[in-house]
């Protein structure tokens, strides 16, 4: 990338005799720079969660398998449900939509827990490789699979892909201007929302999940596109020569040819270091992991059970308009963050705890007469949630020096996949329960 440019200084400075171009206003540089990279991250952040929310939208599909003779698809758009018990007032799979978001959330888990321990020694451009081939593995898996265990592999195919991403990318901005948190954040809300939102819209449509999924496959070649094509290389951190500050901002890109390279040089931190700064950032994590918590018990261990018979939707139609909504109101507000900044994430937790005790209440009693009151509650949800999201990464990118906030960035994404995965545990024996009532 430096030496295609560095070629092309080269060729206008010996036809600069003869030719003499006008120079471009460095402005207008830094302003086209600007608008590739933060568009990068928006497509980054669209890319990198899509297929964690389109497996999450199908979990309900992954889990009502009904075979078709041939090659077609495996799974029927509006599946009939395997009861878990037939005597429960309850439509209940055999197996809660908690199993699928396990698998789409632990690999994840497993890999921030490590990522802030040695990650950040294999180069940027690697995990990006791996975290695009996963993506798209996930939805081959999925869509060819003859079984339920079979899937669940490809789900976490797809939850590899997200968690490495993540880190990765969030790490990234650490050498970019501030602004693309934002833009990253808002394109991770609109993966929610047109993965969520495209799942359903095809599937209505008489697609089946399996040509669905299969027609997804171009979202794992614009991650890999938007990183390689889109962004620019980071721009120097100190002032100095210009062929010495595009070899030192090249590195968090393309690898290590220098080890003093500043950027590089931020993550050689101490254990010592590191655990003080992490002890720093549990005011943001405690907050954003009783969100996460409170809103994806909501989502995989009640949506299910928020059946309502006196609609002309499906039950799995009703699941995959849940899961639309919810996707809607986290694109919205993680796409708010320059018309509001809420520095309190602790009330949106409390906020969302108040929702899943509201919405359990109504499994339990069913006191609520229409769908569409449940559909506001979920959009409500998703505002919060997505809220919570943005407001604490942009606190962590202004609160912390410049040395310590490719880690801290790093470090402070576990806590959604953390309330996340324990959500999941606690969903799995409740649908149990739930279900085994008469």
């Amino acid at each position: 990338m430096g030496g295609r440019a560095g070629s092309r200084r080269r060729l206008s400075d010996c036809e600069g005799e003869e030719t003499a171009p006008e120079p471009r206003s460095p402005l207008l540089d830094r302003q086209g720079a600007l608008w590739r990279n933060v568009m990068g991250f928006w497509l980054l952040g669209l890319c990198n969660n899509f297929s964690y929310v389109v497996m999450l939208s199908a979990a309900h599909d992954i889990l009502s398998h009904q075979r078709a003779s041939g090659n077609q698809s495996h799974v029927n758009p509006d599946p009939p449900l395997t009861p878990h018990n037939s005597s429960s007032r309850f439509d209940c799979n055999s197996v809660s939509t908690a199993a699928v978001l396990l698998a789409d959330i632990l690999p994840t888990l497993v890999i921030k827990l490590l990522a802030p321990l040695g990650l950040h020694l294999l180069p940027y451009s690697p995990r990006v490789l791996v975290s695009g081939i996963c993506a798209a593995g996930s939805f081959l898996l999925v869509a060819f699979s003859h079984s339920v265990g079979t899937s669940l592999c490809g789900v976490v195919l797809a939850s590899i892909s997200s968690g490495l991403g993540e880190v990765t990318f969030l790490s990234l901005t650490a050498f970019y201007p501030r602004a693309v948190i934002s833009w990253w954040s808002s394109g991770t809300g609109g993966a929610g929302l047109l993965g969520a939102l495209s799942y359903l819209g095809l599937t209505q449509a008489g697609l089946s999940p399996q040509h669905t999924l299969l027609s997804m496959l171009g979202v794992p070649a614009l991650l890999l596109a938007s990183y390689f094509c889109l962004l620019t290389p980071p721009a120097p951190q100190e002032p100095g020569g210009e062929e010495e500050a595009e070899t030192s901002a090249r590195q968090p890109l393309m690898g290590s040819e220098a080890p003093e390279s500043k950027p590089e040089s931020r993550s050689n931190l101490s254990l010592p270091e590191r655990w003080t700064v992490f002890k720093g950032l549990l005011p943001y994590i405690v907050p954003l992991v009783v969100v996460y918590f409170a809103e994806y018990f909501i989502n995989q261990g009640l949506f299910e059970l928020l059946f309502f018979r006196n609609t002309s939707l499906s039950h799995a139609q009703q699941y995959r308009w849940y899961q639309m909504l919810y996707q809607a109101g986290v694109f919205v507000s993680r796409s708010s963050l320059r018309c509001c900044h809420i520095r309190f994430t602790w009330v949106l937790a409390l906020l969302q705890c108040l929702n899943l005790a509201f919405l359990l209440v109504d499994v339990w009693l069913s006191f609520l007469p229409s769908i569409y009151l449940v559909f506001l509650v979920v959009l409500y949800e998703g505002l919060l949630g997505g809220a919570a999201y943005v407001n604490t990464f942009h606190q962590i990118a202004l609160e912390t020096s410049d040395e310590h906030r490719e880690f801290a960035m790093a470090a402070a994404c576990i806590s959604d996949t953390f309330g996340i995965s324990l959500s999941g545990l606690l969903a799995l024996p409740l649908h149990d329960f739930l279900c085994n009532l008469p």
